[in-house]
């Protein structure tokens, strides 16, 4: 399976913020999205970084309360893990292990093209084994 059909089951948007943005307008955009991370980018196409949880949280643990008045571009990750659509699901559950990554943005031909999760991923993976479940349960009854 490749990351393409992980896009094509929940789409391609990903939500963005300009540099400048503060935190306490991510941390609301964060909560009501539902989402854990937002991509940075100035054109919606080109990352810069990535906030998420994680970065606000150790954010927060650094700054204290005046975080929330900070700008994205401080407290973002600013080496981004990427991967294409070609990819596979086993390539980039790897990725994120090492990584350390929830969260990594698809790149193709150098533009933003979508985004996928430890949720997405493991997701997908639980669908899978289901289904191979599934198959190996029928040959078992047509079998006998």
């Amino acid at each position: 399976m490749k990351v393409a059909s992980i896009l094509k089951a929940k789409g391609a948007t990903v939500e963005t913020v300009p540099p400048d943005t503060t935190l306490s307008t991510a941390v609301w955009a964060l909560r009501s999205k539902g989402i854990g991370a937002l991509v940075v980018s100035e054109d919606g196409t080109t990352i810069l970084g990535l906030v998420s949880e994680r970065d606000i949280v150790h954010g927060l643990a650094e700054h204290g309360a005046k975080l929330l008045g900070m700008r994205v571009s401080q407290v973002m990750t600013g080496s981004v893990v990427t991967c294409t659509p070609e990819d596979t699901i086993q390539s980039v559950m790897a990725r994120m292990t090492r990584h350390r990554a929830r969260h990594i943005p698809v790149v193709e031909d150098g533009k933003l093209r979508g985004i996928v999760s430890i949720g997405d991923v493991v997701k997908q993976r639980l669908d899978a084994l289901e289904l191979e479940a599934n198959v190996l349960r029928e040959t078992m009854i047509v079998r006998h």
